[in-house]
């Protein structure tokens, strides 16, 4: 039985409670063993954390020890994976560049605040993640990162929707949902979720156990002991996610 830890708590705006509630229900429904906990002292026993398969961040605006970062950091280098979305994961720990480093990407804006509708593109390509998912539309906070690019990008949304001084400049196509390797280690980001119910919506629900369990896969591939990931989503991409 694979193995993961969600580790909950920030700015209570982002309803951390309840989206880590909806991760443990996603990955105990896939016969993980699930451990939650609501303080970042869950990453001080950096041997435990390298006997997990998954580690899962959903914690906003906070402040962490470089012990801390360094022990997730190493974990994941040796396999475990990491997958969050919104806030909490890319807006965890903004005085922390390792941090950012290792999952790809930094929360700068958010132009028009919550209420923005925007589309999501999906890039189209040969990742499991994305197979038979449309573009699709959210009515949310559009999320203005700043993006490492060595990360594989798999939906973007276009800038600029909303008013600001941003759009002056030519459009962009900012990614909303990317993978990136650290180490042996995958790491999975969706910008989805400013609250629970954006989690909830069939196809960003959809698209979160997708990324959930590959990066969950990380350590076994690394070791030689999974069969191909595509075969984590045997069904899923039979039936399109509207």
């Amino acid at each position: 039985m694979k193995k993961a830890l969600i580790v909950w708590g920030g700015w209570d705006g982002h309803e951390p409670q309840q989206v880590a509630e909806i991760f443990a229900n996603i990955l105990k429904n896939h016969q993980f063993n699930v451990e939650v906990s609501d303080t970042l002292d869950a990453f001080a026993d950096g041997a435990k954390l390298k006997n997990l398969d998954l580690i899962v961040p959903v914690w906003t605006m906070g402040q962490i020890s470089q012990e801390y970062v360094n022990n997730v950091s190493e974990a994941v280098q040796g396999g475990t994976g990491l997958a969050g979305c919104h806030g909490g994961m890319c807006d965890a720990f903004r005085n922390n560049v390792d941090w950012q480093f290792m999952t790809g990407g930094q929360w700068v804006a958010h132009p028009g605040n919550d209420g923005v509708k925007y589309a999501v593109e999906i890039k189209q390509s040969t990742s499991p993640l994305v197979q038979g998912i449309e573009d699709f539309v959210v009515e949310s906070e559009q999320y203005y990162l700043h993006v490492d690019p060595a990360v594989e990008v798999l939906a973007t949304t276009r800038f600029p929707v909303a008013d600001g001084p941003h759009r002056f400049n030519k459009a962009v196509d900012m990614p909303v949902v990317w993978t990136k390797r650290w180490g042996q280690g995958r790491v999975y980001y969706n910008s989805l979720g400013h609250h629970a119910d954006i989690v909830e919506l069939p196809i960003v629900k959809e698209l979160m156990t997708r990324g959930l369990l590959w990066a969950a896969e990380g350590k076994a591939v690394a070791d030689g002991n999974a069969d191909s990931a595509a075969n984590l989503y045997t069904g899923m991409a039979d039936s399109q996610v509207d």
